[in-house]
């Protein structure tokens, strides 16, 4: 008998292959699964994919890089008081003059005071500056680049990044919302992606931008954009005891990319957002929101993701150790989350891998949400599935929906 023609061969054979083809096939029907049944997928609510083919997800990491604490403030000592041509540089109308305020010092403005100028705290000169609005309103813009009645920026002086330290705003009604950056105003701008293909991006981001930002007691009142934008890099932002209301395009609060440490406390969110969540932690880390209530949850309360590239920008920084507690989310019988951990996941078009660069969302567009804590937190009028996660490191506990 010739051994290539025995029957119990071929069928051991046989066996053998097909074992081999499933043992090929096991990741590729993993992926699949992975990107057909991602929470929201296909719902057309916040955290569903656009209407385009599906994205295959590489295979997600047992766990993200460390994500280390921010660098604590630098001291920094107050600001001498503004002069008298200063504060009437504030008070004179847009009309008379359009050009921004550039405030390197600190005043108190008269009761009920409006001031049409944009106002700009820019590099180190302007840190520890103040702006005591006594009640006043800010609704200033400008004509051309950043629009937001305060504008909170680093200074790039031939490559070196001049940064504002220990600003604080207080008291005030602002009409345009506010914008504090560094490198860029937002995770697409030149800077920032250029930056974004260097394996200290984090680093250099947060090195580079503001810290140590301060806005007490303010009333926000959206009319379209962001309200209160904290760019990539940026660190330790207070936002404490203020109000939003109006409506906003997007969020009403928006940390991004590689930004750390801000203490979002007490506050009071009645703004009509559009279709979106209330606070986006995108790629943003050991942040602390306590004791705030959304009054208009219904889309969303607060969203923890990683953008995946867009723009061309790699995210480095996981959304990892924020801090999420005694919140109360008016959801107004939604059934979209008031928290949700993990709520993208490469559900977007734009997600790309580069194993050139082997850091952050290049290396997966998972967004790798971990280490969160979510505490003490009631969603009143939600539905079941209120607080939302998919990874076994955050930690949920005593959150009624």
């Amino acid at each position: 008998m010739r051994l290539s023609n025995s029957p119990y061969l071929l069928a051991m054979a046989s066996v053998i292959l097909l074992t081999a083809c499933q043992s090929d096939l096991a990741p590729l029907t993993s992926d699949l699964q992975q990107s057909l049944f991602q929470p929201g997928y296909g719902t057309g609510r916040a955290g569903a994919l656009p209407a385009q083919s599906p994205v295959r997800q590489p295979p997600a990491q047992a766990t993200a890089a460390p994500v280390s604490k921010p660098a604590p403030v630098a001291s920094t000592s107050p600001a001498d008081t503004c002069s008298s041509d200063i504060v009437q540089q504030l008070l004179t109308p847009a009309s008379s003059d359009p050009s921004p305020v550039k405030l390197a010092c600190s005043t108190k403005l008269p009761a009920r005071s409006v001031v049409t100028r944009q106002v700009v705290f820019e590099g180190s000169a302007s840190s520890g500056s103040s702006l005591d609005c006594n009640g006043g309103r800010l609704e200033g813009t400008a004509s051309k680049g950043d629009k937001d009645s305060v504008v909170v920026r680093s200074r790039n002086a031939g490559g070196t990044w001049s940064r504002p330290v220990g600003v604080t705003v207080r008291n005030c009604q602002i009409a345009n919302g506010v914008r504090i950056y560094g490198l860029g105003r937002n995770g697409e701008a030149q800077p920032v992606k250029q930056s974004s293909l260097n394996a200290d991006h984090t680093a250099f981001a947060q090195t580079s931008a503001p810290s140590g930002i301060t806005f007490d007691n303010i009333r926000f009142a959206g009319s379209g954009g962001v309200p209160f934008y904290v760019s990539p890099g940026v660190t330790n932002v207070t936002l404490s005891n203020s109000r939003f209301t109006g409506t906003s395009s997007s969020v009403a609060v928006y940390l991004d990319a590689e930004s750390a440490g801000a203490n979002i406390t007490d506050n009071t969110f009645d703004l009509s957002t559009n279709g979106r969540e209330q606070i986006a932690i995108d790629g943003s880390a050991h942040n602390t929101i306590t004791g705030n209530t959304f009054e208009r949850a219904s889309n969303g309360g607060i969203f923890v993701y990683r953008n995946c590239g867009e723009g061309g920008t790699i995210r480095h920084q996981a959304p990892q150790f924020n801090r999420i507690e005694g919140n109360t989310f008016v959801m107004n019988g939604s059934q979209d989350p008031a928290v949700w951990l993990n709520s993208r996941n490469g559900n977007r078009s734009y997600c790309f891998t580069d194993p050139s660069h082997p850091f952050g969302s290049a290396l997966t567009s998972l967004d790798m949400a971990q280490n969160n804590t979510v505490d003490d937190n009631r969603a009143v009028g939600g539905g079941r599935d209120a607080f939302r996660n998919s990874d076994p490191t955050n930690r949920l506990a005593n959150n009624h929906g």
